[in-house]
């Protein structure tokens, strides 16, 4: 548990990296009013450390490993580190098995009593026990769709993807690539990119285990990878789709069972794009006002507007000023919006423009090799 005051404790960052460049997870001191971070020394070494998740009070950091190797087994590794409050040290508090190979995305229930794994490689959900301390304990249930046996893979390309793409990402059997709660934390939603498929679970808080799936075809190819709701409708989410690079929305109904309905989908990409592009990451602003996607190989962020109900509205792109940008990050005072260019090696540094002027590059970077996703700590 942090003991600092919330209003005395200095603010760090960590960046995943990838292997073989990556050696594991960076840290920094955030410091000024233009968010410039400073180097804290060399990296602790992780295997693939390619999605880090804070709990509420950032004393514990849930890291997803991404390989598929651990202790002589088919499987990834899920690793829990504690911070120290004042100088931003990691100290490794566990490791444990992933529930599968490959894991790409970790999240916590409301009571932090539970961890939810999403691992790519062979498309299983974990949830993983924690204990009072916020430590790993014992796997509570694994599910793969592969129990569905009316869902095949799709291997045709995309059907809404622009002219001339040759995105298909991986459509060879499950690849599920986020897992995370609704709202009203009875569902556990999952993105399976391999399936073309958005899964809802029923979730139960005291044995940890999902139940009566249901599953939801995204548009044919499209290859769903991360889903957000709406930060004032808990009802509507949003969905990012890789291969396709388009954005879906979605009305969700806790009520019905965990159903969603289509509402509509766009590209992510301009108006006559030809060719083949990747969409990597959702998020809103800090404030709800607007939505951001990532494109890989167009390089570029997406800036979205929502009008009164939902519907996003596509106000123009900005470069990333890298190549592949991975994953993005708002700093903790919202200003400013780091993207991880995984093929430049470094993040570029955004700013968030007033009263719609959208993001504006500050002319800042910071090397990183191969960074995989940065999240902050202590604000």
């Amino acid at each position: 548990m942090n003991l600092l005051p919330a209003s005395a404790r200095p603010c760090h960052a960590y960046v995943g990296s990838y292997a073989p460049h990556g050696q594991g997870i960076y840290r920094f001191a955030l410091s000024g009013a233009e968010a410039d971070l400073q180097s804290l020394g060399g990296p602790d070494l992780a295997p693939n450390p390619s999605f880090l998740r804070f709990n509420a009070d950032h004393s514990m950091l849930y890291v997803a490993n991404e390989h598929e190797d651990f202790q002589g087994r088919l499987s990834g590794s899920v690793s829990v580190y504690r911070r120290d409050a004042a100088s931003g040290a990691l100290s490794l508090a566990g490791c444990v098995a992933s529930g599968g190979a490959r894991p790409v995305h970790l999240s916590l229930d409301a009571q932090e009593r539970h961890l939810f794994v999403a691992n790519y490689g062979c498309g299983t959900l974990a949830v993983l026990a924690l204990d009072a301390a916020g430590g790993l304990g014992q796997q509570l249930d694994q599910q793969s769709p592969a129990q569905f046996k009316t869902l095949q893979p799709y291997t045709a390309l995309a059907r809404q993807a622009p002219p001339g793409s040759f995105a298909l990402s991986d459509h060879d059997g499950p690849h599920a690539h986020q897992a995370g709660l609704d709202p009203t934390g009875q569902f556990l939603l999952s993105t399976e990119l391999g399936l073309d498929q958005i899964i809802s679970w029923r979730f139960d808080a005291r044995s940890g285990r999902l139940s009566a799936p249901r599953c939801h075809a995204s548009s044919l190819g499209a290859g769903p990878r991360q889903l957000c709701f709406h930060p004032r409708d808990a009802g509507l989410c949003y969905v990012l789709n890789e291969a396709s690079s388009t954005l879906s929305w979605w009305r969700f109904d806790a009520a019905a069972g965990g159903v969603l309905r289509l509402l509509g989908e766009l590209s992510t990409l301009p108006a006559g794009f030809a060719g083949t592009s990747f969409a990597s990451e959702l998020q809103f602003s800090p404030d709800g006002r607007w939505l951001l996607c990532l494109n890989r190989l167009h390089d570029s962020i997406a800036v979205f507007a929502l009008d009164a109900a939902g519907r996003p509205q596509l106000l123009g792109h900005e470069w990333t000023r890298g190549s592949y940008p991975r994953s993005g990050t708002f700093d903790p005072s919202g200003r400013y919006f780091f993207v991880c260019n995984q093929r430049s090696d470094h993040l570029a540094v955004f700013r968030l423009g007033e009263r719609g002027s959208g993001l504006q590059f500050s002319g800042r970077y910071l090397a990183v090799p191969s960074p995989a996703q940065l999240v902050f700590a202590g604000h």
